[in-house]
């Protein structure tokens, strides 16, 4: 069988004639993430799966405490493909909770701790979200507060799992603390409990968020067979194996560390390294007991760690790798081990390098696909015509990871793909053929996003919520290039009528008020009075970039330590 079960409305299931020529080069199997791991746990029973500062938990205790769990959540009333709301740090307690939701057929949403209303919000009602896994020992914000005030607004929202919860816990109406979930389950009983779970490797396993193009993050099914099938590519791509310790600061629900980083080390029988805290003390003093050889860290936790001392008291030399992308010659420089260029999307490619390629395709290029099944073009932007060769392109993509329409998202869908079912990624790319081998080239983007140490801002979405500040006439966003985050976000704003000035701060507490992330925050604003126009009488972002970019490069001439500032800026545009 080639398909769904029983299918979810609103998830776009990809054609059986697809499906069935996937299953037949072996790619697509009758496999889920739940029977990988029971063959993982059945080979490396003592390993350890997930480490903490000063604590261990092997593989056969994942497996048990993740069945109790599962259970459990059954216990509450959950149902099996009902969606739950993962608003986690990096801890243990996410590795569980993401590995026993799997187990009871639940539907992870893979949200951000630094996610507000706004996002929360939308994403649970989109998706009939019927449980919130938060933490409750944050001593910045009240997740538990919070989480309560997005059920009052969720018709659906039922259950809130709370992690780390303090003794003085309010457990009315449906709180739970995450310790409690295994009272009075016993392994059997667990497994009894589970029996009756349906293990469909065809369905739905997690609800990944798109850095998208408009609005707020589309919602992107990933299914369990092809989920194992990208992990294992990519384990095999790079050469991995059950030595692998993994470890990155970065939020562990993204795509990209789940497909990359610790998904590998889990179905491998390697080990995740994991911490919540970004204290560059806290994660030397984890990479000193640990020794991770699979690293990912952005380039600021690179330079964060340099400043206080701690990465020159570390040695890289057992390190198989770290992975970057972009600037792999400056980390290879830092930490004197091999770096290793990453571009994929959450919609399903994943492009690699790998440590026996030519350093230029190391330096210059994204690397090339894990997947010998996937279809990679070069199309003219706007149009389905193929590039040229040499020619530069947005890229489209097919295969055997590449989704076929995002959640309940009609209008959207129309746009994302080809006629002929190739994925749109609006991102700008080329071909390059070193030593007699193809790589692909990121060159931009034609999507209206800025990428900021991996985390994608939609800018029609913060401009839309800015948009409403009584000082704001008219707010065009854009990336302007940064050292540490690659990108942040700059805001040209037209002053409304009377008004006469607006800073970061004003705008960053009005965005606070409206429920948006902070990390999608504007970083400098310049006041113009008038946008730079296209010819057809539309606003030119790509101009809007060249003048950031320009007034950047004229600060850093005349004081080198101005194009980190982040001050408010008076400008014409």
């Amino acid at each position: 069988m080639t398909a769904a079960r029983n299918p979810i409305p609103g998830v776009v299931y990809r054609p059986a004639a697809e499906s069935a020529y996937y299953a037949q080069q072996g790619a697509l199997t009758e496999e889920t993430l739940v029977s990988a791991f029971a063959d993982v746990v059945a080979r490396h029973p003592e390993r350890v799966a997930i480490s903490e500062i000063g604590r261990t938990i092997s593989y056969r205790a994942l497996d048990e405490i993740t069945d109790r769990v599962a259970a459990g959540l059954l216990r509450l009333g959950l149902k099996p493909l009902d969606r739950v709301v993962f608003q986690l740090t990096n801890t243990k307690e996410l590795l569980i909770s993401y590995v026993a939701c799997l187990k009871a057929g639940l539907i992870p949403i893979c949200t951000l701790a630094a996610h507000r209303q706004s996002e929360i919000g939308y994403l649970a009602r989109h998706a009939s979200a019927k449980a919130h896994f938060i933490d409750g020992d944050n001593d910045k914000f009240d997740f538990v507060a919070f989480a309560r005030s997005m059920r009052a607004e969720i018709p659906t929202m039922q259950h809130i799992v709370v992690m780390r919860a303090g003794p003085d816990l309010d457990t009315r109406d449906n709180v739970h603390a995450f310790e409690s979930l295994t009272e009075g389950i016993d392994r059997a009983q667990a497994r009894e409990v589970l029996a009756g779970v349906e293990r469909d490797p065809w369905q739905v396993a997690i609800f990944q968020l798109s850095g998208g193009t408009t609005g707020v993050p589309k919602i992107i099914p990933r299914f369990h067979n092809e989920y194992i099938y990208s992990i294992r590519a990519m384990t095999r791509y790079c050469g991995l194996d059950e030595t692998l310790v993994a470890f990155t600061p970065s939020p562990l629900m993204h795509n990209a560390p789940m497909i990359c980083y610790w998904g590998p080390a889990l179905f491998a029988g390697g080990e995740i390294a994991v911490t919540p805290s970004l204290d560059p003390e806290v994660i030397g003093r984890l990479m000193a007991e640990r020794k991770p050889n699979w690293i990912c860290m952005p380039s600021v936790i690179y330079l964060r760690l340099k400043s206080s001392g701690v990465l020159d008291r570390l040695s890289f030399s057992h390190v198989k790798a770290s992975t970057v992308s972009s600037g792999v010659p400056a980390i290879e420089k830092l930490t004197g081990a091999p770096a290793l260029p990453l571009f994929g999307m959450t919609e399903g490619l994943i492009c690699y390098g790998r440590v026996d390629d030519p350093r230029e395709a190391r330096e210059t290029t994204a690397g090339w696909t894990v997947s010998e099944f996937d279809e990679l073009r070069l199309l003219r932007p706007g149009s389905e015509d193929d590039c040229a060769e040499g020619e530069i392109g947005e890229l489209a993509v097919k295969g055997p990871c590449v989704i076929h329409g995002y959640f309940d998202a009609e209008e959207r869908n129309k746009e994302a793909f080809t006629s002929d079912m190739f994925y749109r990624s609006g991102d700008l790319c080329g071909f390059k053929t070193i030593g007699g081998k193809r790589f692909l080239t990121f060159e931009g983007r034609i999507k209206d996003v800025v990428s900021r140490g991996g985390e994608k801002i939609n800018c029609m979405e913060v401009e839309t919520a800015a948009a409403s500040h009584p000082k704001i006439g008219s707010i065009a966003i854009v990336p302007m290039p940064d050292p540490a985050y690659e990108e942040r976000a700059c805001a040209f704003v037209i002053l409304a009528p009377g008004a006469e000035s607006l800073s970061v701060t004003e705008l960053g507490t009005f965005l606070e008020r409206a429920g948006l992330a902070k990390f999608k925050w504007p970083e400098r604003i310049e006041i113009v009075t008038d946008f730079p126009m296209t010819s057809s009488g539309k606003l030119s972002k790509p101009r809007l970039k060249e003048i950031i970019r320009d007034k950047l490069k004229e600060e850093a001439a005349a004081a080198p330590s101005a194009s980190d500032s982040l001050m408010t800026q008076r400008m014409p545009a």
